[in-house]
């Protein structure tokens, strides 16, 4: 388990690098906000198509041929990714960068079917959460940081990122060790490589079935707020690159504190599906409040009180897993992955058109918000259909916890 956290924990610290400036350097090659929330939005789908096709053929190929040699292809691709966007002289090239870097980012995927290969059941809930830790460790040092070199030279977060992917491409190949022993591999099956027909899998399995609507919507939510977060403080608070950082460090340190040390303790409490179900109701207020905050406090009150928000994905993650057997691990967190990218394609389609009709309201205008109201409507949907969801499977199968009424 070490040695995939700190493989993780550096992968993410080289994408949370670029998240302040990337917005940024988009703006260099256009003309105007618009112009630039346009651009910035086909960029971000080229991203998550990339990792929408990707993902389920990284995890089918990682139970094919072990997840190891899967990682480190991945971690090659995205250090060839931020090369060429730190020399990037015009929007083509931004984009075919991102269009490698999305392919090779769907090896998270991977990973979690490594975290998966070695932990048993009833450990997987508490160890997607560690893993989950470490996305929070880089996404909290990686954006900060990212922001002070930036404030530098826009370039140079690129250059560091890059050499952090070649460091983790080092590190992989003389120290991780493979997860998936030959005898629980499988040939690679056609219908693995495609996206629709691993979402369609994905569902059959029992257990999931409603679960990957409610992955769809939280996802989508999810994504939409990515999409617009840094240019949303920007249009909203007059946020620079470095107060996005710090924006993300806070965020970041919120997952670290409730997924690396809080979510043992809250699952000696609580079952997974109850867990989602309090995760889902917090993330859809906290999206309401987020909307409605006209200065930069309040942004971080509702981060750090959104505690049972950062369980969410963990949890949902866990109950997934729990469904697949030893040999589906792969394909089943490529399909989650791969769903997860789709919503990645649609959020900025929809979040940057969102964003761009009330982008000339005064600063601290309510109705910049509007991409975070739409957030909270597909969160309340989440809830909704997980609560649905849960009760079914608690009726069917008598040992397994319902969700509470009052929910």
């Amino acid at each position: 388990m070490p040695f995939i956290m700190l493989t993780v924990l550096i992968d993410m610290l080289s994408v949370g690098l670029i998240i302040p400036v990337l917005p940024t350097l988009v703006g260099r090659f256009t003309a105007s906000p618009s112009e630039q929330v346009f651009w910035y939005g086909v960029i971000a789908f080229t991203y998550g198509f990339a990792q929408f096709i990707a993902s389920p053929i990284l995890g089918a190929l990682s139970d094919r041929y072990g997840r190891r040699p899967v990682l480190l292809l991945g971690f090659c691709g995205l250090a060839i990714n931020f090369f060429v966007t730190a020399i990037a002289g015009a929007i083509w090239t931004l984009i075919a960068s991102r269009l490698i870097g999305g392919a090779m980012q769907a090896n998270a995927a991977v990973a979690n079917a490594y975290v998966a290969d070695i932990s048993s059941p009833e450990e997987r809930a508490k160890r997607f959460g560690m893993l989950g830790a470490m996305f929070g460790i880089g996404f909290m040092l990686g954006p900060v940081l990212g922001g002070i070199l930036g404030a530098i030279d826009l370039q140079l977060p690129f250059f560091v990122a890059g050499t952090l992917a070649l460091a983790n491409l080092v590190y992989g190949w003389l120290v991780l060790p493979e997860s998936l022993p030959p005898e629980r591999r499988r040939p690679v099956q056609a219908k693995s490589l495609n996206p629709f027909a691993s979402l369609r899998d994905l569902a059959r399995l029992k257990g999931v079935g409603l679960l990957v609507a409610v992955i769809a919507c939280s996802g989508l939510a999810q994504f939409v707020l990515y999409s617009v977060w840094v240019l949303h403080g920007s249009f909203k608070f007059g946020w620079g690159p470095r107060e996005s950082g710090w924006s993300l460090f806070v965020i970041g340190v919120m997952s670290v504190l409730v997924q690396g040390f809080l979510l043992g303790k809250l699952l000696k409490v609580f079952t997974p599906q109850r867990l989602a179900i309090l995760g889902l109701m917090s993330s859809t207020v906290a999206y309401l409040l987020w909307g409605a905050a006209s200065q930069s406090w309040m942004v971080y009150a509702v981060i750090v009180v959104n505690v049972f928000g950062f369980t969410t994905a963990s949890a949902i993650q866990s109950i997934v897993s729990t469904a697949a057997n030893a040999s589906q691990q792969g394909e089943a967190m490529g399909a989650v992955s791969s769903l997860n990218s789709l919503m990645a394609v649609l959020a900025p389609m929809i979040a940057t058109p969102l964003l761009g009709a009330f982008s000339h309201h005064p600063q601290g205008d309510w109705r910049i918000g509007a991409p975070l109201y739409f957030c909270a409507a597909l969160q309340g949907v989440s809830l909704l259909l997980a609560w649905l969801h849960f009760r079914s499977a608690g009726r069917a199968q008598p040992g397994l916890p319902a969700a509470p009424a009052s929910s």
